[in-house]
């Protein structure tokens, strides 16, 4: 379980104040000492305390002249690459809060923003609003239609992959083919006319009587509306 986060900020009370700041100093120096164990490298601490004349020093005088000597002899680019005063540090975590306070108004006016989107959607007018407003809402907006057309796009992609390899994967067999010689042709055009015959005579009698006999129509001036019933025909 992870320790929740210290809250920088001045301790009002003196004895709860002194009760935190031995609490503090002795987790840092177990800090330390775990630091020099695991990591296999050279430490030392020294805490000044206003409730002590003298600093306390870990993990001895000796060990941590020893430290400062070596830590001397480096160049002063490394000497000053990672330290810190309390000023610096301050200034560091002010500038974080500050992105962080900058990130965050971002945000919530962007979801501001958002919201009278959808409610112009809905009906409601742009009268309330000044030009700062109407800037940052046309922005918002052009975000939305920028991530409406990546999603088509993206849609459009996927459809013509999918039916790309639909296409690719249907194998269709080509048509039997059925070769047929001279002798075969013939024979298929016999059967067919002797099917044809068959079916028209056997009860139809297209212009034949039931013998040799043909029926003829007769074609006198009474009968032409018989005949010829289309208009088109005189």
């Amino acid at each position: 379980m992870t320790r929740k986060k210290v809250k920088l900020a001045f301790i009002t009370n003196d004895s709860a104040r002194k009760a935190t700041f031995k609490k503090r100093k002795k987790g840092l120096m177990k800090k330390v000492s775990e630091l020099s164990t695991l990591c296999g490298i050279d430490a030392c601490a020294i805490i000044y305390s206003p409730y002590e004349n003298q600093p306390e020093v870990w993990p001895n005088t000796m060990g941590a002249q020893h430290v400062l000597a070596e830590f001397k002899r480096m160049p002063e680019m490394e000497q000053s690459k990672k330290m810190v005063n309390q000023e610096s540090f301050i200034r560091q975590r002010i500038a974080k809060a500050s992105e962080q306070l900058k990130k965050q108004s971002k945000e919530n006016r962007e979801k501001e923003m958002t919201e009278v989107m959808y409610q112009c959607l809905a009906g409601k007018g742009l009268q309330n609003l000044n030009l700062g407003d109407l800037n940052d809402l046309g922005w918002v907006v052009d975000q939305n239609l920028k991530e409406i057309n990546k999603r088509i796009e993206a849609f459009k992609k996927g459809a013509s992959t999918s039916s790309s390899a639909a296409v690719v994967s249907l194998a269709v067999a080509p048509p039997p083919v059925v070769e047929l010689g001279l002798e075969g042709m013939q024979r298929t055009q016999t059967e067919w006319f002797n099917d044809w015959m068959n079916n028209n005579t056997s009860e139809q009698q297209i212009g034949f009587g039931h013998g040799d006999e043909m029926i003829m129509h007769n074609f006198s001036d009474n009968h032409n509306t018989n005949v010829w019933p289309n208009a088109f025909f005189p």
